[in-house]
């Protein structure tokens, strides 16, 4: 746990700290739960330059969803040949970007994305990503993305038609999943796969790996079990393995500082807690409170009560969670730290009603690289 402190490094702004230590510790850890795993960071989770490099250096490879990220990619100098356009939904143009910038794998669910690929992207290796029915994670896909299996062995055998090299199915149990055995559903519905195409080399378990945040989650020597048992059940010549962790390389690692702007009595009798950070600014995923951050205060100890926990803007829906036990004595300027927020906050902080982008610092021991 980072030390608690007070002071910003940019004056006034709620700020994010990276320990890249941590970083470091958890791909560690991923792989030691899956030793024989590729480990393709999905870099949607936390695309920072800092991170992404020493991900490089870790021998990581990286699933990209968007030409913006292939080139946050580039700029901290990954080569195209080490990402994967991950992203089942992409136009004809950005595919054709992607393959000039050195990309040559790709995701794909549907016939039409299949058939942008080989026209963009000829010669280059994908991945078919189907949608079996997962138990619910924390942060569900839904219906938005994947196709059958049989759909998925029609359109593999369509792509090596097409000149593309038939390479391997990818799945994703959903974010935050939290039930291990929905890993092995996606290894049986693969097996039909690759029993029915010929030339198969790839299996991507994709993403959901979950951490902890207000409560006990499985940990990841429980999930690579899981999986590793469930691939010597169905996959007894084991095919080339690849995890996409997001969430699970970066949010353990990332303590979000910010403070109190305001308590007051609200028109509903309830006591409302405002801070300086709220949905807009990088805690998008406090929506319908699929995840419930640990908020920790320079008043801990201090007798308790529910709140209202809302941000800053004048966005009705600016509001994190309706109860949260926060101490009675919270006063206007009072420090808050949010832990595990490496992941996704960055990513989805804007610049709504005119706030400033979330800044982050990245420590390492004594270290500190401050950027936004």
């Amino acid at each position: 746990m980072i030390p608690f402190s007070s002071v910003p490094p940019v004056p006034g702004r709620p700020y994010l700290t990276i320990d890249l230590a941590t970083v470091r510790s958890n791909v560690a850890e991923l792989r030691g739960a899956l030793p024989a795993a590729e480990v393709r960071y999905a870099v949607k989770a936390n695309p920072a330059e800092p991170v992404l490099r020493l991900l490089a250096d870790l021998d990581c490879t990286f699933d990209v969803a968007s030409v913006g990220e292939i080139d946050l990619c580039a700029a901290a100098g990954i080569d195209g040949a080490l990402m994967t356009f991950g992203n089942p939904l992409k136009k004809p143009t950005e595919i054709a970007y992607a393959f000039a910038r050195g990309a040559r794998r790709f995701t794909f669910d549907t016939a039409d994305g299949l058939s942008a690929i080989a026209e963009n992207a000829p010669g280059s290796s994908v991945e078919s990503r189907i949608a079996p029915a997962f138990p619910s994670s924390v942060t569900p896909f839904g219906h938005k993305f994947g196709c059958s299996p049989e759909d998925a062995v029609r359109l593999l055998t369509e792509a090596s038609r097409l000149g593309l090299r038939a390479d391997g199915v990818a799945f994703h149990v959903g974010s935050q999943q939290l039930d291990p055995a929905a890993w092995e559903i996606g290894i049986r519905c693969a097996r039909v796969i690759f029993d029915a195409v010929p030339g198969l080399a790839t299996l991507n378990l994709g993403g959901g790996i979950p951490i902890s945040y207000d409560a006990r989650v499985p940990d990841v020597g429980l999930v690579g079990g899981a999986i590793g048992d469930a691939l010597g059940r169905h996959f007894p010549a084991v095919p080339q393995v690849v995890i996409e962790p997001g969430r699970a390389i970066v949010g353990s690692a990332g303590t979000l500082s910010c403070e109190v702007v305001s308590v007051r009595t609200g028109t509903d009798g309830r006591r409302w807690v405002y801070l300086d950070i709220g949905r807009y600014g990088g805690l998008a995923e406090t929506e319908n409170e699929y995840i419930r951050y640990r908020l920790r205060t320079s008043r801990d100890g201090d007798p308790v009560d529910d709140a209202v926990v809302a941000g800053p803007t004048c966005d009705g829906d600016d509001v994190l969670y309706q109860r949260y036990p926060l101490p009675v004595s919270l006063r206007p300027g009072d420090p808050v730290e949010i832990e595990s927020a490496g992941a996704y906050t960055t990513s989805y902080s804007s610049s709504f009603n005119g706030f400033e982008p979330l800044a982050t610092q990245f420590v390492e021991v004594t270290d500190a690289v401050t950027t936004g």
